[in-house]
C-alpha cells in the first residue's frame, strides 16, 4: 500500500527585520515539525542570527532574493519608493511561493489582508493560508475603516483562508470585522508564548554577571534597567530614556541597558546620546551578544528590573520571557499586555508614553524588595501556567489539521 505522503507547512515572511513574529513562527515550528514536514522560506539577506536560530530547529529552509523595504519614510518621495518597492518584492515574493507543490502544503505567511489582499487571494486560491494577527490595527479615519473591513470580508468569502490571533485582544478586536460562523470556524488564538525548558535551561546555565557586565562597559555596581526589542518609537525608546534621565538626576546608583535586533540609525544614536546618560546607558545590538537564545537570556539575567515601554503591541514576547525569567517587569497598558501583567500583581502598568509614572516605577522597585520578590514570583508563575508555547503549538496543530480535512 502506497504511503500517503505527509502535508508540508511553509512558514514565510519577506522582510529582514525581526522581531516577535518570527520567535512565534520558530515557537510553533518545534512542536509542528513532529507532525508535519515544515519548510520555513525568508529573504536572503536575514541577520545570521535569526539564520542561527532556524538552523538550530533542523527543518528545510530557502532564500527569497526579494525584500520588502520597511524602513522608515519621512518625506512623500520616501513613502512612494516604498510603495513600489512593496508592489515589486510582494509580486516576486508570491511567485516564488507558486513554483512550490502548494497542493500539499499549507502556506503560514506574514501578510495581512488590509495590506496584501491581492497576494492572499492569489495564494488562497491555491491552498490553505493561515496569517497570524498579533495586535490591533492602529486608530484610522472612518474611510480607511471601512476600506479595511471590505478587505476582510472580501477574503472571508476564501474557504482556504484562516487567521491565528496571537492574543485575545487581537481576536476580540478582528472579531468586528467578520461574521460570527467566521469567527467561530476559522479564528484560533494561538499565544505568544514560552518554551518552559528553554527557559529552565537559561536559568541553570553557568552565569557571571560581574564578567558580562565588563565586556560590554556595562556598570557593575547598578540597579540595573534591562529592555529587549527594536530601538524603534512603538517600542518606546525616548519614553525609556526620558525616564532614564529622570531617575539618573534622582539617583545615581541606576543604569539602563537596551538590546536591539537591529542596527539604530546615526540619527537614532545622535539623538540617544544628547540624553547625556553617558555610562549609565547601553545600546547593544543582538549580532554582538552571540548566536545562542542561552546567550540572550543571560543578557536579560543582567536586569533587576524589565521595562518595556510600547505604543503598539501584541504580547511581545521579550516581556514574557523575562517575566519567566523571575524579572520583575513593568510596561504599558496597552492591547494585550494586561494579559500578562496585573498591576501589582504579576508586574507593574503604565500608561504608554508616561515617562514620569515610569521613572517612578523604576524607583519604587529599586527601592522595594518585598515587592521585588512578589512580581518576581507571580510573573514567572502567571506566564508558565498560561503561555507554554507546547500548548499553543497543538492548537495550532489542531486547526492545521482541521483545514486539512475540509476539502
Amino acid at each position: 500500500m502506497e504511503t500517503q505522503k505527509k502535508k508540508k507547512i511553509i512558514y514565510a515572511w519577506n522582510y529582514v527585520e525581526w522581531g516577535g513574529a518570527q520567535i512565534y513562527y520558530l515557537a510553533l515550528i518545534k512542536e509542528v515539525k513532529k507532525e508535519f514536514e515544515v519548510k520555513i522560506v525568508c529573504p536572503e539577506k536575514s541577520d545570521a542570527q535569526l539564520i542561527n536560530f532556524i538552523r538550530a530547529l533542523d527543518v528545510e529552509y530557502e532564500f527569497v532574493q526579494t525584500q520588502a523595504d520597511n524602513q522608515a519614510a519621512p518625506n512623500l518621495k520616501r513613502k512612494l519608493q516604498r510603495h513600489l518597492n512593496k508592489f515589486e518584492s510582494e509580486k516576486s515574493f508570491i511567485r516564488y511561493l507558486e513554483k512550490m507543490d502548494l497542493e500539499n502544503s499549507i502556506v503560514h505567511v506574514e501578510l495581512s489582508p488590509w495590506q496584501s489582499l491581492y497576494s492572499l487571494v492569489k495564494l488562497a486560491r491555491r491552498t490553505k493560508v493561515f496569517i497570524t494577527a498579533h495586535n490591533s490595527l492602529p486608530p484610522v479615519s472612518a474611510w480607511r475603516k471601512n476600506l479595511w473591513k471590505a478587505k476582510l470580508k472580501f477574503i472571508e468569502t476564501y474557504k482556504n483562508f484562516y487567521l491565528f490571533c496571537s492574543n485575545e485582544d487581537s481576536k476580540k478586536y478582528f472579531s468586528q470585522y467578520f461574521t460570527p460562523e467566521f469567527v467561530e470556524d476559522k479564528i484560533s488564538v494561538t499565544y505568544t508564548s514560552v518554551n518552559p525548558l528553554e527557559i529552565d535551561q537559561a536559568l541553570s546555565a553557568e552565569f557571571d554577571r560581574t564578567a558580562l557586565c565588563r565586556k560590554f562597559d556595562i556598570p557593575t555596581d547598578k540597579f540595573l534597567i534591562v529592555c529587549v526589542g527594536q530601538f524603534i518609537d512603538r517600542k518606546g525608546r525616548w519614553t525609556f530614556l526620558d525616564a532614564a534621565k529622570k531617575v539618573c538626576e534622582i539617583s545615581d546608583d541606576v543604569a539602563f541597558v537596551w538590546i536591539s535586533n537591529s542596527k539604530p540609525s546615526a540619527e537614532d544614536l545622535q539623538k540617544a546620546e544628547n540624553y547625556g546618560l553617558k555610562e549609565k546607558f547601553r545600546l547593544i545590538t543582538s549580532d554582538q551578544i552571540g548566536g545562542d537564545r542561552i546567550d540572550l537570556f543571560k543578557m536579560f539575567r543582567l536586569g533587576d528590573a524589565y521595562v518595556l515601554a510600547s505604543f503598539v503591541e501584541g504580547l511581545p514576547i521579550s516581556l514574557l520571557e523575562a517575566m519567566a525569567l523571575g524579572i520583575p517587569s513593568i510596561s504599558t497598558n496597552i492591547n494585550a499586555i494586561p494579559e500578562a501583567v496585573k498591576n501589582l500583581e504579576t508586574g507593574i502598568l503604565i500608561e504608554a508614553g508616561d515617562d514620569k509614572k515610569l521613572a517612578e516605577s523604576i524607583l519604587l522597585l529599586k527601592s522595594d524588595s518585598d515587592l521585588r520578590e512578589k512580581l518576581s514570583k507571580n510573573g514567572r508563575s502567571w506566564v508558565l501556567k498560561n503561555f507554554d508555547e507546547r500548548e499553543v503549538a497543538r492548537i495550532a496543530i489542531k486547526a492545521y489539521k482541521k483545514a486539512i480535512a475540509e476539502n
